[in-house]
C-alpha cells in the first residue's frame, strides 16, 4: 500500500470525544449517574502504535479528583466499583433518560440489570439452538421489551436513539439487545465501555467478546482479567503481519425461538448508542426464527447471506460449535441480501480467496444478486473516516459497486505498457473517472459542521481525517460533500453507501437497480483492501489491514413516488427511491465543500 490510511489512523483523538464537561453536561442525569465523573472507563482499542503503552483504555478526565481511585484492570474492569455500582443501581429505578421536550410515545423504562456474577457459574460452550429459555414473569417496565418471539423478519435498518431528539425510524441499545430473553450474545466491537456494557445485560446472559488483540500477551492479559467472569469467554481474530484493525461491528443474539443477526455501525459505547445526545449511528437488524428440532439448513443449502456469515465467523476464529449452531435457524428471508466482509490478511492462492472478501467481494456479491450492471451509478457514501484516497482506489471502488470482481481496475496497474496504451482500455478507465467525478460523493463534515454541533468540536474524536492526505495532490478534493445530520446538532459515526444508476432526471418515475450498504468498513483503502499481484505465484493477491463487516440491502423497486419534503431534506430528490426502506440520515444532497475544510480532530484552532 502507497500509504497507512487506517480508518482509525488519529486513535489518540479518541480521548476527546471523553474529555469535554461541556459534552458531559448534556448528558442526562440518569444516564450521568450510571456512568458517574469518577472512574469513567472504557476499553479504547484504537490504539496500533507498538510505541505506546499498551494500556488500551480511555479514562474520562473528570475522573481526577483528591480521592483514591482504584486502578482498573485492563479492560476496564474494577470489580470494587462494579460491585458498588451494582448495589447504587438496585436503588434506582431507571437507566434510561427522561422524555425528549416533545411529548412522545415511548416504551417504559427500563430497569437496571443485576450484572454480579455467581462466583461457581461454569460456561461450557454454548450452540445458539441451545440458547432459548422460556420468558419468566416478568414485571411491567419489562413487559414491553420482552423477546416473545422474532420481529425483524424481513430485516430492517433503523437509525440509533440519540437523547434530546423526537423517536422516530430508530431504535436503543435496549431494544436492539432484548436483554429479558436473551441467552447468548456474541459482540464484535472497536472501541468498548465493558462496565457500560454489562449494566444493559442480565447476569445469565452467556458472552463471547470479538475483540482486537494483536500480540499474544494482550490477549493473555485480557483472559487473566476476564477469568473471574465464567459467563464471558473471548475471541481474538488473527492480526498477522499487515493487519491492524480489528473494526468489525456484529451482534449474534440468541433467544427461545429465534436469533437476532445485528450489524451497527457503533462501537459498544454509550456516545455511539445516543445516550450524549451528540452522534447517531444506523444498525440492521434480522431475526431469523429457529428450526423444527428435526431440522437443520446444511451449508451448501443456505443463502449466500449465510454462507458469508459462517465463512467470515471462522476465519474470525469463533468456536465452531457456535457456528455450527447457526444451521439451526432459518435464512430463506436472507436471499435479497448480502454479508460482506473484509478479513484482515493477505488472500490468494489457487481457491481465489481474494473474491470473496473486500471490495472484490463487494462485486461478488453484487453480481450474485442480480445487481451487476454496466450503466453509470450515482453514488453518496456517508463516511465517519476518509482515508488517503486516490482515484485508482475509487475507480476499484465504483467498479465494485457495478458488479466487477476487482480484476478491472487491477488490470489497468499490472498490465504491460502497451496494453495500458490501448484505446479501448484507456477509454473504459477514462469513462470510469468521469463517471466517478460527475456522481461519486463522500459525505464528510466540514469544521464548521463539527463546532456548530451539539457537542462542538470535543465530540468529533472519532471522525477521523488526516489534512496529509487531503493535501496531497492526487486527493479527489471536488467529491466531498458537507455531512449534516437531518437531526439537528447530532454528528454522525455512520458507514453507508446509498447507490443506484444515474439518470438524467432523477425526479422522473424509472425502474432502477438500487442498494444499501450498512456496516463497518469507512472509505479507504484499509477497510476496503488493494488487489497487487503476488510476488511468487505472479497471481492476484488481496492485501486487508482491518477486519470489517456490513450487509448489502438490494431494493429493486420502482421510484415513482416522490414526497415533498422541507429544503434539504434527505430523502429528496435523488435518494427518493429509499424512502420508507432506508432511513436517509443526511440532508440532501450536500453542498461542496467550497473554501472549508474538512474536520480533522487534531485541528483545534488553527494549525
Amino acid at each position: 500500500m502507497a500509504d497507512s490510511d487506517s480508518d482509525e489512523d488519529l486513535k489518540k483523538a479518541i480521548a476527546l470525544s471523553l474529555q469535554d464537561q461541556h459534552v458531559l453536561s448534556r448528558v442526562p442525569p440518569s444516564v450521568r449517574e450510571e456512568n458517574p465523573p469518577y472512574g469513567v472507563e472504557s476499553i479504547n482499542l484504537e490504539s496500533e502504535d507498538d510505541a505506546q503503552p499498551n494500556h488500551m483504555m480511555v479514562r474520562d478526565q473528570y475522573s481526577r479528583t483528591n480521592a483514591t481511585v482504584e486502578t482498573p484492570n485492563f479492560l476496564g474492569l474494577n470489580r470494587r466499583s462494579m460491585e458498588q455500582e451494582r448495589l447504587a443501581r438496585k436503588r434506582r429505578i431507571s437507566i434510561s433518560p427522561p422524555p425528549t421536550r416533545k411529548a412522545v410515545k415511548t416504551s417504559s423504562p427500563l430497569p437496571v440489570t443485576d450484572v454480579n456474577l455467581k462466583p461457581n457459574q461454569q460456561l461450557s460452550t454454548p450452540k445458539l439452538e441451545e440458547c432459548g429459555v422460556r420468558l419468566n414473569g416478568t414485571n411491567s417496565t419489562t413487559s414491553n421489551l420482552a423477546a416473545v418471539g422474532p420481529t425483524f423478519l424481513d430485516g430492517v435498518v433503523k437509525k440509533t436513539w440519540a437523547y434530546g431528539h423526537e423517536r422516530e425510524d430508530d431504535i436503543k441499545i435496549e431494544e436492539v439487545l432484548q436483554s429479558t430473553d436473551l441467552k447468548l450474545a456474541v459482540l464484535s466491537s472497536f472501541q468498548w465501555d465493558i462496565e457500560w456494557l454489562l449494566g444493559k445485560l442480565k447476569r445469565s446472559t452467556l458472552l463471547i467478546f470479538v475483540m482486537q488483540a494483536k500480540e499474544d500477551s494482550t490477549k493473555r492479559q485480557y483472559e487473566r482479567e476476564t477469568s473471574t467472569m465464567p459467563n464471558l469467554r473471548l475471541c481474538f481474530p488473527p492480526m498477522i503481519g499487515q493487519v491492524h484493525c480489528m473494526h468489525s461491528k456484529l451482534m449474534l443474539l440468541s433467544y427461545a425461538s429465534y436469533l437476532r443477526i445485528v450489524i451497527p455501525t457503533a462501537n459498544l459505547v454509550p456516545y455511539d448508542w445516543g445516550e450524549t445526545g451528540v452522534m447517531e449511528n444506523m444498525v440492521f437488524l434480522i431475526d431469523l426464527p429457529r428450526l423444527p428440532a428435526d431440522q437443520d439448513s446444511a451449508r451448501k443449502n443456505l443463502t449466500m447471506f449465510g454462507q458469508d456469515l459462517i465463512y467470515f465467523l471462522e476465519a474470525m476464529g469463533l468456536d465452531q460449535k457456535v457456528i455450527e449452531s447457526i444451521h439451526k435457524f432459518d435464512f430463506s428471508r436472507t436471499q435479497n441480501l448480502a454479508f460482506v466482509h473484509t478479513i484482515g490478511g493477505a488472500h490468494s492462492g489457487t481457491q481465489e480467496p481474494w473474491r470473496r472478501t473486500g471490495y472484490c467481494g463487494l462485486g461478488r456479491a453484487i453480481e450474485k444478486l442480480g445487481l451487476k450492471t454496466s450503466k453509470a451509478l450515482s453514488i453518496d457514501f456517508i463516511t465517519s473516516s476518509v482515508g488517503s484516497l486516490n482515484m485508482g482506489f475509487l475507480s476499484a471502488l465504483y467498479l465494485a459497486a457495478q458488479g466487477d470482481d476487482g480484476l478491472t481496475e487491477y488490470g489497468w496497474r499490472s498490465s504491460s505498457g502497451t496494453v495500458k496504451k490501448a484505446g479501448n482500455v484507456q477509454a473504459i478507465k477514462d469513462k470510469t473517472q468521469a463517471q466517478i467525478n460527475e456522481s461519486f460523493h463522500i459525505y464528510f463534515p466540514t469544521r464548521e459542521t463539527v463546532a456548530s454541533s451539539t457537542g462542538g468540536t470535543s465530540s468529533g474524536g472519532t471522525i477521523c481525517f488526516q489534512s496529509k492526505w487531503y493535501n496531497s495532490l492526487s486527493f479527489p478534493r471536488g467529491l466531498l460533500r458537507d455531512c449534516r445530520s437531518l437531526r439537528k446538532g447530532l454528528l454522525m459515526h455512520n458507514k453507508l453507501l446509498f447507490v443506484r444508476e444515474s439518470s438524467r432526471d432523477e425526479r422522473q418515475p424509472s425502474t432502477s437497480l438500487a442498494w444499501t450498504y450498512v456496516g463497518s468498513a469507512n472509505c479507504s483503502e484499509s477497510a476496503w483492501g488493494r488487489l497487487t499481484k503476488d510476488k511468487t505465484s505472479k497471481a492476484p493477491r488481496l492485501n486487508c489491514r482491518n477486519w470489517e463487516c456490513g450487509v448489502l440491502v438490494s431494493l429493486n423497486r420502482t421510484s415513482s413516488t416522490f414526497s415533498s419534503h422541507d429544503e434539504g431534506a434527505g430523502s429528496a430528490s435523488g435518494l427518493a427511491m429509499f424512502e420508507g426502506a432506508i432511513p436517509v440520515p443526511m440532508k440532501y444532497p450536500g453542498e461542496d465543500y467550497g473554501n472549508k475544510e474538512p474536520w480533522f480532530p487534531a485541528f483545534q484552532g488553527g494549525e
